[in-house]
């Protein structure tokens, strides 16, 4: 998988990537919807000698009330298109799509979990490449100015979830008010990303079911204090707990904004200032409710030795997927954050469409 995880490096820094079908002896130039450009669109034209099409996600489609088949839809034109059309296609409110959607191909579903891998915004133009161009692109390829994976590569590596960790640095960190605590790195093989697992009290001391918190990565919350969120007074409560149990662990995944990255988060925000609840504007931009994955936290328990686990969640659904994951839970126990009025309609939703167990503490915080 060594080129196709390469691919997503690229695409990163905007640039578009090569994805060969050799059942169908096909070739696919793929660029990413975030930052297109006028200039870039006509490039690709004239690299693959074709119109592209625009692959758009399942949600996006719903959220503009369209259905489709599977996990999106392709849509296609008669001429290149306007970058800001496309653009205005995989994320605006609203939007008015041309007619002509078709189900995806193998490449368009490539690059569509490609984009999803990324954390970019989850729409693509894909160039069918034409025959009297392919010699051209291979040359390309061969210089290295291009990069190129079979689909089937591609694929594998965005359906296998995230990559295996190692654990890689460690150093104790007094943190205020919790004494010595341990932090340990784990790295994702494919590098690229990294993952803490912060270890409270003596391990001698910890409980039999360790008291664990899987804590998703919050920069605007966790570091600046957000007030849209309550994740950064849950990490700090999650902290202290565990300290009070007599030891155990946080987890602290690189999963911004339930798996969609920082700029998507961003972006949904915008979306929620003008109305949307933070479900419906995750959906707008072409993400699903939650986007998490947690078969690093597993790893992570299984290299601590930790096999037994109380989990502090409020939120059955990852109780689920961490079991999924092949996570022990013995039991969980609430923890709860801070309610304010910034936040007040954002942990509603959590409650009432993401089923978090919340209804009883929001009926005490209102009554305070």
């Amino acid at each position: 998988m060594h080129h196709s995880e390469r691919l997503v490096f690229d695409l990163r820094r905007g640039l578009p990537v090569v994805l060969r079908d050799t059942a169908h002896e096909t070739v696919y130039l793929v660029m990413p919807v975030e930052g297109v450009n006028t200039a870039a669109l006509a490039d690709a034209a004239a690299k693959s000698g074709a119109v592209p099409t625009q692959v758009l996600s399942f949600h996006r489609l719903a959220s503009l009330g369209l259905a489709c088949d599977g996990i999106g839809a392709r849509l296609s034109f008669a001429s290149l298109p306007d970058a800001a059309d496309v653009l205005r296609h995989a994320i605006t409110r609203g939007a008015r799509l041309p007619p002509a959607l078709a189900p995806l191909n193998e490449a368009g579903r490539a690059a569509l979990r490609l984009m999803q891998r990324a954390q970019l915004i989850p729409s693509s133009l894909v160039f069918a490449v034409a025959p009297a161009r392919r010699d051209a692109i291979a040359r390309l390829c061969a210089e290295g100015e291009l990069l190129a994976s079979p689909i089937t590569a591609v694929i594998r590596l965005c359906e296998s979830g995230p990559g295996r960790v190692n654990r890689v640095s460690e150093a104790r960190v007094p943190l205020s008010g919790l004494g010595n605590t341990h932090f340990i790195v784990f790295r994702e093989e494919n590098g690229s990303r990294e993952h803490v697992a912060v270890l409270l009290g003596e391990r001698g001391s910890w409980p039999v079911d360790v008291p664990v918190r899987v804590h998703s990565a919050c920069l605007t919350g966790d570091l600046f204090g957000s007030q849209r969120c309550d994740c950064g007074a849950q990490l700090r409560n999650s902290l202290r707990t565990i300290r009070e149990l007599g030891g155990g662990v946080v987890l602290y995944l690189a999963q911004e904004g339930r798996g969609i990255g920082l700029a998507n988060k961003l972006r949904a925000y915008s979306l929620q200032d003008d109305g949307l609840d933070t479900i419906d504007a995750d959906q707008v931009i072409g993400f699903g409710k939650d986007e998490r994955d947690y078969r690093a936290a597993h790893e992570m328990l299984a290299a601590l030795g930790i096999s037994r686990i109380e989990l502090l969640t409020n939120n059955p659904e990852k109780i689920r997927a961490l079991r999924e994951a092949g996570i022990d839970i013995a039991r969980r126990r609430g923890l709860f954050g801070q309610l304010t009025d910034q936040n007040r309609d954002y942990l509603r939703t959590k409650a009432n469409r993401h089923g978090h167990l919340l209804e009883e503490w929001l009926a005490e915080a209102v009554h305070r």
